[in-house]
Order: C-alpha cells, then sequence, then structure tokens
C-alpha cells in the first residue's frame, strides 16, 4: 500500500528560490555514479521542476516522485551509449514518438513549415542514434474512433444507467489525475474508457510494431515527445504496463522544452539538420505530409465526437461547429438543434479553474452537458507546460499565438479515412467488436485513496 506524502512541498506552495523550488534528477536517478563518462555526460544534468508538472502537489507516492525524475534526458542518453558498446546483448531499438501539439512549437520557435519541423527533428533524433520516430496522429485515429462508438453507445444507454451521461474525455493525464486522486467517484465513472493516444501508441509500438519487427517489447526503448510533464506520470500507470515481458508501454516521456535543451546543449540549430523523413508503422513506408485532426488546440475530441454522434443518433451532417464562450474563452459551449429542441450539448472546458466549475455543477445536479472535453492546461495542449514557456515560467504568447496559427494551417484527416487503422482493426485487433480492442485499446478510471492532506489542492 502507498503512503502518501506531504511531497516536495516547494512544489505546493510555489516557492520561488531555487533551493527549494527545483529538485535534480541527479538526486532521485538510480545512477551511483559510477558509470563511465561519456560524450552525453555534459547533457544529462538538467533539471526538472515539480512546479512544472500540474498534477504533484501532495498527490505523488515517494516511488511516484523517484520514478518520473528518472523520466529524463539523462535516461535516453544512458540507452544511446549502452547501444554503442560491444554487448550487444543489452542494446535496444530506440524509438522516438512525437505527439502532433509539439511540431507547431517546433515549426514556430525555429520559423520553418510544421513539414520541415517534422523532418528535422527526425533528422536530429536519428543523428544521435535513434533509429526510429514516429507521428503519433495514427494512435489517436484510434483513440477518437473509440471515444466516438462509446459516446453513442452511452447516450443509448443514458436512460438505464445513472453514469452513462455524461461522458468526459480521457486524453488529458493532469485530468485524469486530478480526477481520480482528488474527485474520485464522483467522476470516474463518466470518463470515457478509451486510452489517450499517449497509452495507444504505446500499444502500437510495443505490440503491433513489434510484432511486425519480430522483437520482444523489453527490446525496444520507446520515447514519447510531448507539450507536457503530466505526459510522465501517466507512463508510469500500471496499467500501461506489458506485465508478460516486464516492459513498460512507454519508458520514457521527454518535453518539448527537454529536446531544445539537448539541442542548445550540443549546438545544434533546427535550421542545420538534414531532412529525415518521419518512419511509419508499416514495413519500410514513410509517413507523408503532417495532418491533425480538428480542434484548434487539441485533438479535436469534441468536434469528432459530436459530428458523429449528430450522424448516428439524429441522422444529420455537421460540417462546421460554432462555439459559444461563456464565462472565459476556455468554457466554450456546442449544441445541436432538431426540430426546435436542444438534442446535443457539449463543452470544451480547459484549465482547472473551469474544471472545478464544472465539477461543482456536477455535485449540484445542475450539469446539462452531454460530454465534455477536458483538459488541464488553459488554452489546450499547445499550451502544455513543457514547451512555449518563457525563462520565468510563463506562457510565450508571441509564440504560441504563432503556434496556434501553425497547427490550424494543418490538414485536417478524419480518422475514419485512414486505410491503415481500417486494416489494423481487422488484421491486428481482430474486427472492431473483438475482446482484443477492449483489452488495447480501453482501460478503466476509479478513485485512488490518499491521506487527507494531499485533499486540499489549491490550482
Amino acid at each position: 500500500i502507498h503512503v502518501f506524502h506531504v511531497l516536495f512541498q516547494e512544489c505546493s506552495k510555489k516557492q520561488k528560490n531555487d533551493d527549494t523550488q527545483s529538485t535534480s534528477v541527479d538526486a532521485l536517478s538510480s545512477n551511483d555514479g559510477s558509470e563511465e563518462k561519456n560524450e552525453f555526460d555534459t547533457l544529462a544534468n538538467a533539471k526538472i521542476l515539480l512546479s512544472d508538472c500540474l498534477a504533484c502537489d501532495s498527490c505523488m507516492t515517494l516511488e511516484e516522485g523517484a520514478r518520473v525524475f528518472q523520466q529524463n534526458q539523462k535516461e535516453f542518453f544512458r540507452i544511446l551509449n549502452l547501444n554503442k558498446k560491444c554487448d550487444t546483448s543489452k542494446h535496444k531499438v530506440l524509438a522516438v514518438s512525437i505527439c502532433p501539439q509539439s511540431l507547431p512549437y517546433f515549426a514556430a520557435k525555429f520559423n520553418l513549415s510544421v513539414n520541415e519541423a517534422a523532418k528535422r527533428l527526425c533528422g536530429f533524433l536519428k543523428s544521435l542514434g535513434v533509429h526510429y520516430v514516429f507521428d503519433t496522429t495514427i494512435a489517436a485515429d484510434f483513440s477518437i474512433l473509440e471515444s466516438q462508438r462509446e459516446f453513442v453507445q452511452r447516450y443509448q444507454r443514458r436512460n438505464q444507467e445513472e453514469h452513462a451521461l455524461p461522458m468526459f474525455a480521457s486524453a488529458c493525464p493532469g485530468w485524469i489525475r486530478y480526477a481520480e486522486r482528488v474527485l474520485t467517484n464522483l467522476v470516474t465513472s463518466h470518463i470515457c474508457t478509451a486510452k489517450s493516444p499517449q497509452q495507444i501508441m504505446g500499444s502500437l509500438v510495443k505490440g503491433y510494431f513489434a510484432r511486425q519487427q519480430n522483437l520482444s517489447p523489453d527490446k525496444i526503448f520507446h520515447v514519447v515527445v510531448a507539450p507536457c510533464y503530466d505526459k510522465k506520470l501517466e507512463a508510469l500507470r500500471e496499467d500501461f504496463y506489458t506485465a508478460l515481458y516486464n516492459s513498460p508501454e512507454v519508458d520514457c516521456v521527454l518535453t518539448s522544452g527537454e529536446i531544445v535543451q539537448i539541442m542548445e546543449q550540443k549546438n545544434v540549430s533546427m535550421k542545420d539538420v538534414a531532412e529525415v523523413a518521419v518512419d511509419s508503422l508499416f514495413d519500410d513506408l514513410k509517413e507523408g505530409d503532417v495532418v491533425r485532426h480538428d480542434g484548434k488546440r487539441s485533438d479535436g475530441y469534441l468536434e469528432h465526437i459530436f459530428k458523429h454522434a449528430a450522424k448516428e443518433l439524429f441522422g444529420m451532417d455537421v460540417k462546421e461547429i460554432t462555439y459559444k464562450a461563456l464565462k472565459n474563452k476556455d468554457f466554450q459551449e456546442v449544441t445541436l438543434e432538431k426540430d426546435g429542441e436542444t438534442v446535443l450539448r457539449f463543452a470544451a472546458a480547459y484549465g482547472f479553474r473551469n474544471i472545478q466549475n464544472m465539477v461543482l455543477k456536477l455535485k449540484k445536479g445542475k450539469f446539462l452537458y452531454h460530454f465534455v472535453e477536458v483538459l488541464a492546461c488553459p488554452g489546450g495542449c499547445l499550451n502544455g507546460k513543457g514547451q512555449a514557456q518563457t525563462e520565468d515560467g510563463k506562457p510565450d504568447r508571441a509564440l504560441l499565438a504563432q503556434m496556434e496559427e501553425v497547427y490550424t494551417a494543418i490538414p485536417v484527416r478524419l480518422p475514419e479515412t485512414n486505410l491503415h487503422v481500417q486494416k489494423m482493426y481487422q488484421d491486428w485487433l481482430e474486427g472492431m467488436d473483438s475482446k482484443k480492442v477492449q483489452d488495447t485499446l480501453h482501460t478503466t478510471y476509479s478513485a485512488v485513496n490518499q491521506s487527507t492532506s494531499s485533499l486540499d489542492i489549491k490550482w
């Protein structure tokens, strides 16, 4: 049984002085100092600030804290160096998966097109010794398709099951952490069971891709590049683990900002790196131009589920969605009218102030929404704390504006039109309604008991 500590008080109090604001990765690293110096040694001393993590406020165990700190450049470099040594039995296939909300950061920061940014980031990672670089958009395809199907099923069961609606999105690990550790059973039964794109990408790389390459999952070291630190916590989930091979599906999460730190410390600019096509999960095929899903600042769960539900439940084709801002720009509403009646009411709630207001309405029984896309970061995933921050830790608003412009210009591809996904449902997952789909693409969320000292979180 994990005993929760009032751990890392500097994070709870958001103190600003350097002595208490951060903890070095070295202090919690498993490295005992005996390993030899190597070419990456000078890059391994970057610090992660617990104040960067939205979910750390006294809701992490001591063990989790140590494991989060091990998810850093140092662990990445350890694998790179193992691969340079003679003992091939310890070599790993190094695969990096890049979140679509990270690419606009690299494009805007280095004044590149998003396609140039993707290829140059791939080139940089491969110059370090990475073997494969993937785009996680395909994982988001699966997550959105499963979320769409689940919403329709929940809507159809709404009069039989008390907790069928509302349905809350499950893609944001900061929100999930908060729901499980603080809000408990009030909301966990309402959370969509579809895994997040990161979780599904872990299954794709260590399941599908490993089988295609005739590799044991534990022979792959899988890194995800993401816009926020909470993805590091998500990678530690027990349901995100291949017990048979004693292998996590994601071994390490690095933020976009941590990748830029590596570039800076190696004196490399993206503009100086050769362009290399991004890999796909399928044989020797390469990815084409970057595509995205609907939604201006996220993977677009609201828009995709709304359009799908309108068609499946009411036979209505919705081409464009009109958002209505309520209390602020991070709490917006979308409705579907039919015969003078509101038949669907969706909301997007970004940032913990809006999340708390939403939960308060749920507690009071005044919740009108059928679905809510919940994201912990104000402004959505593009504004993740692992990228686009100024030196004093505040959002770089000018850079964010450029990132939004870059992101919205990326062409939209509907998940339903991805032929690779359709084929994988049949060949790998044994059909859309199979047990393997449930085991691979879904999970469960439940309340986690903790001490009262960790319940007074102030966001």
